[in-house]
């Protein structure tokens, strides 16, 4: 179970970081393109190579080795069901990041490109700091009604 919790923080590293980088990365793009000899093509950007190739992997992996360790350590505690309500609304904002990226590589769409991606840093950085609370403190959470758990 070592090797499984091992894998399951090294693709959380690797999937965190390419989240927080991913709306810096486009927010920080400039609003039109350098004018070059050559355009490049519009799906060839490096947003959409971080996020298809990097982080959605990252993800897949991080979600499956962490339902490993649950499945082995057959943990079911209050915390952890709100760290995996937690790592689900990571996962929404995953897709926003992805959303956002789209939406910077369409010429007419990048009104709010900026506002969108400093929204989603936001919402990263709280995201991810509420899953290491959880995940560290291991609240009681004894206000909850958790008949339903053993």
């Amino acid at each position: 179970m070592v090797w499984f919790l091992l894998l399951h923080m090294a693709a959380l590293l690797i999937w965190a970081a390419a989240l927080l980088y991913i709306p810096i990365m486009v927010g920080a793009s400039p609003e039109t393109p350098p004018d070059i000899d050559k355009k490049p093509k519009p799906y060839d950007s490096v947003g959409r190579f971080l996020f298809t190739q990097v982080a959605t992997p990252a993800a897949l992996a991080a979600i499956i080795t962490g339902t490993i360790v649950f499945l082995l350590n057959r943990t079911v505690d209050p915390w952890l069901i709100m760290k995996l309500t937690l790592v689900t609304a990571l996962a929404m904002a995953h897709t926003m990041a992805g959303v956002i990226v789209l939406r910077a590589e369409q010429e007419g769409k990048r009104r709010y490109i900026r506002i969108l991606s400093g929204i989603l840093l936001v919402v990263l950085c709280l995201l991810m700091t509420a899953i290491v609370w959880f995940v560290l403190a291991k609240p009681s959470m004894e206000w909850l009604p958790m008949e339903w758990l053993p």
